[in-house]
């Protein structure tokens, strides 16, 4: 018989199969097996205590991980981290602007009788429309996925919903848009006027939705910071949509315009709410949001859509001067820069929570691991066989 090498298994020389040793040479010492008795003894103690106290036998070098309090589920994340990419939490920015733009341009039309404004707030939510598109094919990979979306719709899910009020609003948006080009050309004639107020009224109850189903898509996850605020994110996705959209008019040249200012500062106020309500929330669920680098991000977001903004408007008002002016156009890039932290620190803290195991079972973060939980119920199976 051949000679087999010393790296042989332990099954192969068990079967005859024995390479030869030099004279002298000792035997290779084989792996300690739990014999029956062993396993009579350590039926018999989980029967008796409940848990085992010993360890288990783990052979060595074999690749099986370790459970452990500090690791969690063998080093494994309960939760799966969001698999969006950088282009998402600016989709949320750009489509929160374009829907609330879309709204002010309705309002200037049919109630302030602006149609300069009008016609521009449309114009920039049109241009907002067509780039969460293109936004929202880049993270999906290709268009075609994108018309998939669309073969379904489920009201009860708000990815489906936000696919359609996208395509909605788009189109609805640019057809207003055409028809304020018609009346520049044309003039306002009766066909005109109902054709452009009815796109625009479409345009708008869509982009109303728009604007803040972002916060109830990421609400309706299991990641825990993001379902602990599920009340209160589409209304802050919301009036931070309204925010950037206000600083994005203001800073084309409506600058003058007294209900931007009063919309800027209704949706500053309620943002700088929603900041101290985050603050005052002592769950550690919202620790993201207070520490490490989604904390800095968020509460940086939070204070450039919140208070500055809210101050420069109040301090500047809406009187017309140059000073005035120029502390709006300070208020409106506070603003815009703001919001846009804002949706990237809600993203980064959602990454963060997803990564604490212990939330989502309610283990406290300085205690050991529950002793509930490492003990084994006493079940008819695990007995003896001498107690049988």
């Amino acid at each position: 018989m051949s000679e087999l090498p010393k790296s042989a298994p332990a099954y192969a020389r068990r079967a005859g199969a024995e390479p030869q040793r030099a004279y002298g040479e000792p035997a290779p010492v084989e792996p300690d097996r739990p014999s029956e008795g062993r396993l009579i003894e350590i039926r018999r103690e989980a029967e008796r205590r409940g848990r085992i106290e010993g360890a288990g036998i783990r052979p060595a070098g074999a690749p099986f991980p370790m459970a452990s309090p500090e690791t969690g589920y063998y080093g494994i994340h309960l939760l799966k981290e969001p698999q969006w990419n950088w282009a998402i939490p600016l989709y949320f920015f750009v489509g929160g602007a374009a829907g609330a733009s879309s709204v002010i341009s309705t309002a200037a039309d049919w109630v302030g009788d602006d149609f300069d404004l009008a016609r521009k707030a449309r114009w920039l939510a049109l241009g907002g429309a067509g780039l969460s598109s293109a936004l929202l094919v880049y993270d999906l990979g290709r268009p075609s996925r994108f018309l998939n979306m669309l073969r379904v719709f489920k009201p009860q899910s708000p990815m489906s919903m936000g696919a359609w009020c996208l395509t909605a609003f788009a189109n609805f948006t640019a057809a207003a848009a055409f028809f304020d080009l018609v009346r520049e050309r044309f003039g306002t004639s009766l066909p005109v006027r109902l054709l452009s107020g009815a796109t625009g009224a479409a345009s708008s109850l869509f982009g109303m939705p728009f604007s803040n189903y972002t916060g109830v898509l990421i609400g309706a996850t299991a990641v825990p910071v993001w379902n602990h605020n599920v009340e209160t994110l589409p209304i802050h996705f919301g009036a931070s949509g309204l925010q950037s959209a206000c600083s994005l008019l203001e800073l084309w040249g409506f600058d003058d315009s007294r209900a931007l200012n009063m919309l800027g500062v209704g949706a500053a106020a309620y943002e700088t709410w929603e900041g101290f309500h985050l603050e005052s929330d002592s769950d550690r669920v919202n620790d993201p949001l207070k520490h490490g680098p989604s904390g800095w991000i968020t509460r940086l977001g939070g204070v450039l859509s919140g208070p500055v903004p809210l101050v420069l408007r109040v301090l500047g008002g809406s009187s017309g001067s140059s000073r005035s002016r120029s502390m709006r156009r300070m208020a409106a890039w506070s603003g815009v820069v703001g919001s846009l932290l804002t949706r990237y620190g809600w993203m980064r803290a959602g990454h963060s929570s997803a990564q604490n195991w212990r939330i989502p079972l309610d283990i406290a973060e300085d205690s050991r691991v529950n002793e509930r939980l490492q003990s084994k119920p006493k079940l008819a199976q695990a007995r003896s066989v001498e107690a049988r």
